[in-house]
């Protein structure tokens, strides 16, 4: 009887990876952002009030060997390496308070996506807990979630989570997330920021 349950399973569709970023770095990203840099809502599909422009060279040097740990996954996944340049097209940071929120969308004009979170607070935390405790289903209250494709018996096409302090986010442009809103008098930090990368033969 135990020699049918000799098998594998397989991965399939876009590479999401999630790394956390390490205190001091996440520090020197916190001294990038500020709510009076320029507005960059009018550009951007959330609807929230407070998105702002963040240096994008500057914020690219501060996680430059995370995103490396892109190539590294995408390698130890199809076997293949892959060597390149990364490029920041454009950053910003989002202040979300309750009732805001990221529909779902993608992003045009690079090749990879991601989003850095840096700032979770603890009402926030309290009220997904609490929603999690009755709805095993979805990443409840201030969850992300990534979307590739209808969700079908036998397929996962969806994913969420509930991220934490530090928590940094890889994923192609094509790949569809939205953020879910929360109701906890609170105000939670992220900073999303885009890629291209040119790779080399």
């Amino acid at each position: 009887m135990n020699n049918i349950l000799n098998y594998r399973w397989f991965h399939f569709g876009p590479l999401l990876i999630k790394t956390k970023i390490k205190k001091p770095d996440l520090l020197k990203i916190k001294k990038l952002i500020s709510k009076k840099s320029s507005n960059y809502n009018k550009k951007l599909a959330g609807v929230i009030k407070h998105e702002h422009a963040v240096d994008f060279v500057k914020y690219r040097d501060a996680i430059a060997p995370y995103l490396n740990l892109y190539l590294h996954g995408y390698q130890q996944r199809t076997g293949l390496k892959k060597k390149g340049t990364w490029t920041c097209t454009n950053a910003w940071v989002n202040y979300m308070k309750p009732g805001e929120f990221n529909p779902p969308h993608t992003h045009d004009n690079c090749n990879i996506s991601s989003v850095l979170f840096v700032k979770i607070p603890d009402e926030l935390k309290k009220e997904n807990e609490m929603w999690r405790k009755r709805d095993i289903r979805s990443g409840g209250p201030g969850s992300l979630e990534f979307m590739y494709m209808l969700q079908e018996e036998f397929c996962i096409g969806n994913i969420h989570m509930f991220p934490e302090e530090g928590d940094l986010f890889i994923f192609p442009n094509f790949l569809f997330h939205f953020v879910a809103p929360f109701t906890s008098k609170c105000e939670r930090i992220s900073v999303a920021a885009n890629f291209d990368l040119k790779t080399e033969k």
